[in-house]
């Protein structure tokens, strides 16, 4: 193949009809046997046995089934930045992350593990909680799970505006690690920058910073309801 067939059998791959990208919910797959070797509070591990096709023999797959998640940027801008240009400012809090043996700079956020409890409503449970802020606008920023190959959770980030701080007697005291927090304002610029230099590493601060400096972009005029659909994975605890 000379290189203009080249070039012409990797343009056949460009998706030229963007509608095409989304993702959907397969039910095809057949699950053969599913065992649950664990389970505790926040996760479970299950041990699947999935035909991936007709004929084929099963595969065994490890699956942590674990609690979604819910993360908030919570923006102010103009008269009520604290800049003199009224830039907008991100509220964030640095917490310690065991697991990883890291103090990560991270935007609020928490799990959706009380019963029935709608994610928006979650979402500003964890900014009180986390922050002592509430929100009078909330809006759909991005979703993701946060590692498929291996584990059902999934994690919706809202965009939260028009805040006020709670006063001091509905304030929640903070405990183990979130006894250190100290909200923040950080320009959102400077998140941007702190992303794009590898400074942050939380995936929700990191899709949140960069789908909020994108829907700025935008002219926050594409922001999806707070209420909107959310491929979330079908497995809970």
């Amino acid at each position: 193949m000379d290189r203009t067939d080249s070039s012409a059998a990797k343009n056949d791959d460009v998706v030229s009809d963007t509608s095409r990208l989304v993702d959907v919910r397969e039910s095809g797959r057949e699950l053969v046997s599913s065992e649950r070797v664990w389970s505790g509070p926040i996760f479970a591990v299950d041990a699947d046995h999935v035909r991936l096709g007709p004929g084929q023999e099963p595969v065994a797959r490890q699956v942590v089934v674990h609690h979604d998640a819910v993360a908030v940027v919570a923006l102010r801008a103009g008269e009520d930045s604290s800049q003199g240009d009224g830039a907008p400012e991100i509220l964030m809090v640095r917490q310690y992350r065991h697991p990883v043996r890291a103090s990560l700079w991270e935007i609020p956020a928490g799990l959706l593990d009380v019963p029935g409890e709608q994610p928006a409503v979650a979402a500003a449970r964890e900014l009180a909680e986390e922050t002592d802020y509430t929100a009078a606008t909330w809006n759909t920023l991005a979703e993701f799970y946060a590692s498929p190959g291996f584990t059902t959770e999934g994690a919706r980030i809202f965009l939260a505006q028009d805040l006020s701080l709670l006063p001091e007697d509905r304030r929640i005291p903070r405990e183990a690690e979130e006894a250190e927090f100290v909200p923040t304002w950080v320009r959102l610029d400077e998140a941007i920058d702190a992303v794009m230099d590898g400074r942050l590493h939380n995936p929700s601060t990191v899709l949140g910073v960069l789908a909020t400096a994108q829907a700025r972009a935008r002219g926050w005029a594409e922001l999806r309801p707070a209420d909107a659909p959310w491929l979330r994975s079908p497995e809970t605890l």
